[in-house]
């Protein structure tokens, strides 16, 4: 049976609470769990000694016989120093692609020509305006 440490989340909606939990890899997310082994609460500040708690010793009972910790929580034991945990590193996400510098590059040249015609109909649109604010003036 394979066996996974995982969070099995509670609370109501937009409030969330989860509790950490050893579970069958088949079982759904919150279902049937064999052991609660630790609780997690996002809803708490980051230093705040009560949003991550875990049981050590369990945790550890559990990885020696072969329980995988998910990416979530492996991250919460590798803060506790019981795993050690490799970053990711995705360098394929840091290289730009090739189209959008082109289109970037091509934009600027047609938008200086988009603002000479524009200028022009700002100098324009004055003189136009003057006969109209003259015949008022002359009406009344």
């Amino acid at each position: 049976m394979a066996v996974k440490i995982r969070l099995a989340r509670g609370g109501s909606k937009k409030r969330p609470y989860y509790r950490i939990v050893v579970a069958d890899i088949r079982a759904p997310r919150d279902g049937k769990y064999i052991e609660r082994v630790g609780s997690y609460n996002p809803l708490l500040p980051k230093d705040h000694e009560d949003r991550i708690k875990l049981d050590i010793d369990r945790i550890k009972e559990w990885l020696s016989k072969g329980a995988k910790p998910t990416d979530r929580v492996a991250r919460f034991l590798d803060a506790e120093g019981i795993l050690k945990r490799e970053p990711r590193n995705n360098p394929q996400k840091a290289i730009p692609k090739k189209e959008p510098e082109e289109a970037k590059e091509e934009a600027p040249a047609e938008e200086s020509k988009e603002e000479a015609p524009a200028e022009e109909a700002k100098e324009e649109a004055p003189s136009e305006e003057a006969p109209a604010e003259e015949a008022k003036e002359d009406a009344p």
